[in-house]
């Protein structure tokens, strides 16, 4: 069944690397109509009154004869896409860091309710990753492989979609974006059917994360449909004992050793809308330089 729909004001196909993700192209005119509403609010009232959050998202929806949030939906929700590339069609100065977090924020309140992001003390994260880091995670490391892997398995939440935007970067090289749709890794059968997948692992988190408990659940489980599902990350896992930390490493290993891994190099202003549940994502290392900085704007969150 074809995926591609029309909605005025943006131009919608199929990602030249794969037919499970969809670009979506948001065409000049729409971009301009978008300036008056997205300036009736900074972002402090974005942050402060949870409400104006949905305004933007309507004015984005409306833009689109309400069109948008539907098919943002049916994408996310269908397991044979799952995952969207969102850009403007020209980069130009309207389109700022702060335009990029408010057309972000539209966009997840057109689809669900973004969660609490601890670590920023907000619904949403900005971080910077650059040639030196002294942090207690991979998320700000330039230089090391960020492993595949989904967001939220080490809170209460749940997590079933993710966006990540690009906002700037300067003097980079590689670092390019990894995505792995789980119906895609070549060891799916063999590691969902284990029977150690599907035992309850303790997750906890470093202390940048700013939480203060540990979580308890599977990295393997069902959907309504009885097709599986991910939640996995390899940093965090806390093995209880042998067979756990065995069944991880070779969970690790055959992730990134995937043939199937789809490799974006995106320029700022791009955005990835993704499942987190039957999508995985990555970094790969940047070449060094001392003058490397990008900036991330993440937002994670749960449907309606």
């Amino acid at each position: 069944m074809d995926k591609i729909t029309k909605i005025d004001g943006f131009d919608i196909s199929y990602h030249d690397h794969s037919k499970r993700i969809i670009k979506v192209i948001f065409k000049n005119e729409l971009i301009d109509k978008l300036i008056f509403p997205f300036n009736k609010f900074d972002v402090t009232a974005l942050e402060y009154k949870p409400f104006t959050r949905f305004t933007i998202a309507k004015s984005l929806d409306d833009l689109s004869n309400n069109k948008l949030s539907n098919f943002l939906k049916s994408i996310l929700s269908d397991r044979e896409t799952g995952c969207l590339l969102l850009a403007p069609e020209k980069k130009t100065p309207k389109i700022d860091q702060n335009f990029l977090l408010k057309i972000s924020t539209a966009i997840c309140h057109l689809i669900g309710k973004p969660n609490h992001d601890s670590m920023s003390g907000k619904y949403y994260a900005r971080f910077f990753v650059k040639h030196q880091d002294d942090s207690d995670s991979y998320l700000r490391k330039a230089y090391t492989n960020m492993d595949l892997h989904t967001d939220g398995t080490y809170v209460k939440e749940k997590t079933d979609w993710l966006l990540m935007t690009k906002l700037e970067e300067v003097n980079v090289q590689n670092g390019e974006s990894v995505l792995l749709h789980l119906d895609d890794w070549e060891h799916l059968n063999e590691m969902c059917n284990d029977p150690i997948g599907r035992q309850n692992f303790v997750w906890g988190s470093p202390k940048s994360k700013n939480i203060s408990y540990k979580v308890e659940h599977p990295v393997f489980f069902n959907d309504e449909k009885g097709r599986p599902q991910i939640s996995y990350i390899d940093q965090f896992p806390e093995p209880k004992n042998m067979d756990q930390g065995n069944f991880l490493q070779k969970l690790s290993d055959s992730l990134e050793e995937s043939k199937n891994k789809i490799l974006l190099n995106l320029p700022s202003g791009y955005i990835i809308l993704a499942n987190n549940y039957f999508w995985l994502h990555g970094r790969r290392p940047f070449k060094k330089d001392k003058n490397l900085s990008r900036e991330l704007l993440r937002i994670r969150g749960r449907f309606f």
